[in-house]
């Protein structure tokens, strides 16, 4: 008996009992659902396939690639495990997590930039198989498998799945927590009920030791919003809270406990600044209030266009019938609070608002999973091919149009990529319009394909997006440079440069993020010197090696007594010595 294709007939499967998204009777469910493993098998060599592409064909970005492969570099060097630092100072921003699995994959793996970015990529693998798995056991296969293809191939998830930074897995360990919490609540008093919160209570603490506090406050607020508003209390017994809780403190505390012990500026540092003054003070990230709204649409595209239909018919009947859709109801409060939570905030960057993916991927998917055996309607699919032609037209303007891309070989570069780009946007956009009035399910396949097929050419052609770096220069240093010599950054600092080089630096009338206060006060006047003092060693027998940036170098230059010798160059940055 298949689905009613009435919309005003739509109903949720009832709390413990999903449905074949196929519409197959119940007593062939087991002859027409492949197994588990089967799914995640095909989930993790396709995903595997796109995360992985040329994942280590491009430099480390400056500044933040640069930093978080440099840590790791900094723990395995010098053997300290619990202070993170950067450029031999302590650097008390983020909890260890990501470092650690940074170090690990620098050990068994080498130095590479696909071995330091694997983190995010099976982070990102992960939270497609976690998806896939969650949504499964709330929705049926179906809708599994739509919202593990609609996260994976969503914009900014993709990106980010490829960019060494934390918040791919942050995201993730957050997702693992919610996603435990509703199965749990769901389950009677078993071993399977413990083990889901169990899952909680290590996820919450995993997340916790990867960006802080914000692991389990905010996924804390998600539950406790939803328990409250929607009178839920009576599920959430028992939640193991004594040997949960232990299990918490297990994972998050040890390290916690031990950067406080060993650095008395810590809690400064770490609690107030980067917790409290983050969310409250402008540091220098303040964005309206506005900021995610576009971002979410094109960091969900191509399947922003059906949000509005997925969450009207998950949550039809509205408030009068939230106890029917009472768990649906959940990932509408996931992705309502972390919305308002991050917009709130006076610290806005875009990779900010990615733990809102996950639960709008679960409603697309069952929706997605809903419509297989519908007719379709070609309107459903205008908003995918009306943001391919955006998108198309857009690349083709910015490769052809003089002008909009200052850098002459990059623009000849870029224009290929462009191009190929455009037309695969372009071809997938119109077949799946063509396509959504027969088939819904070859529509949304067409979808995922032309995803597919643009991710890649992006990956090869963002090595010519991404701004130049200092790798060469790093490169060339790293050979020539004596353990005697001094090594200066002007005017800025250059992360990559201290990764590829492996050599600590001082900085030139700068210091950055680097936590200066926490050197001792003739290490700080050593490693942060003026423009004089450069000078004044410039001239001296020894060695100076300096590296810049072109556009820095007039007033540098401007006296005709600072002799130097350009040991190597690339479009953007000097190396300079005092010496041939």
């Amino acid at each position: 008996m298949k689905p009613d294709s009435s919309e005003s007939n739509f109903s949720f499967p009832p709390i413990g009992a999903p449905q074949p998204a196929t519409g197959a009777p119940s007593s062939q469910l087991g002859a027409t659902i492949p197994p588990w493993r089967r799914d995640l098998l095909w989930l993790t060599l396709a995903f595997s396939a796109l995360f992985g592409f040329a994942l280590g064909s491009r430099p480390l970005a400056n500044p933040d690639e640069g930093r978080y492969a440099e840590i790791p570099r900094e723990m395995l060097a010098t053997g300290d495990w619990i202070t993170p630092q950067l450029n031999a100072v302590p650097y008390f921003e983020k909890p260890p997590l990501v470092y650690w699995t940074g170090a690990v994959a620098l050990k068994f793996f080498g130095g590479s930039e696909w071995s330091m970015r694997l983190t995010p990529a099976l982070f990102a693998l992960g939270g497609v198989l976690l998806t896939y798995a969650a949504t499964r056991r709330l929705f049926g296969r179906g809708a599994g498998l739509g919202a593990a293809i609609v996260l994976g191939t969503s914009m900014l998830y993709f990106a980010l799945a490829r960019l060494l930074i934390l918040d791919m897995a942050v995201s993730i360990l957050m997702a693992a927590t919610l996603f435990c919490f509703i199965l749990g609540v769901r389950e009677p008093v078993s071993a399977r009920r413990r083990w889901f919160f169990y899952g909680l209570y290590a996820s919450a603490a995993l997340a916790t030791l990867t960006k802080g506090l914000m692991g389990f406050l905010v996924t804390g607020a998600v539950m406790f919003l939803w328990l409250l508003i929607f009178n839920q209390w009576r599920r959430l017994r028992p939640l193991y809270l004594p040997s949960g809780l232990t299990l918490f403190l297990a994972v998050a505390a040890p390290w916690h406990v031990l950067v406080a012990i060993r650095n008395p500026d810590w809690v400064q540092a770490y609690l107030v600044r980067e917790h409290w003054q983050r969310f409250t003070v402008d540091l220098g990230r303040v964005q309206p209030w506005w900021f995610f709204i576009p971002i979410l649409a094109a960091g969900f595209f191509p399947w922003t266009g059906f949000l509005w239909s997925a969450w009207r018919e998950a949550l039809r009947g509205g408030w009068s019938r939230r106890r029917e859709n009472v768990d649906v109801w959940f990932f509408a409060t996931w992705a309502a609070f972390m919305f308002l939570f991050y917009s709130k905030s006076q610290s806005k960057l875009i990779p900010y608002i990615l733990p809102v993916l996950p639960p709008l991927a679960t409603v697309v998917g069952l929706w997605l999973a809903r419509q297989w055996e519908r007719p379709a309607a070609r309107r459903r699919f205008a908003g995918f091919s009306l943001g391919c032609i955006i998108l198309a037209g857009a690349l083709v303007v910015v490769v052809t149009k003089p002008g909009l891309i200052k850098d002459a070989a990059q623009a000849d570069a870029l224009r290929p990529f462009g191009w190929s780009m455009a037309a695969v946007l372009l071809a997938g956009g119109v077949l799946a319009w063509l396509l959504g009035r027969r088939d819904g399910r070859l529509a949304v396949a067409m979808m995922a394909a032309t995803m597919v097929i643009f991710y890649p050419l992006l990956s090869m052609a963002a090595t010519d997006i991404q701004r130049p770096g200092t790798r060469e220069l790093a490169l060339v240093a790293k050979a020539r440079i004596e353990a005697e010599d001094r090594v200066y950054h002007y005017w800025g600092f250059f992360h990559d440069f201290v990764y590829y080089s492996g050599r600590t630096v001082g900085l030139v009338d700068y210091t950055d993020e680097l936590g200066a206060q926490f050197l001792a006060p003739d290490e700080r006047a050593a490693r942060f010197i003026t423009t004089a003092e450069l000078r004044r060693q410039w001239a001296e027998p020894r060695r100076v090696w300096l590296v810049v940036r072109k556009r820095d170098t007039a007033a540098l230059f401007a006296e005709a007594a600072f002799r130097r010798h350009v040991i190597a160059e690339n479009r953007t940055h000097y190396l300079l010595s005092n010496q041939p």
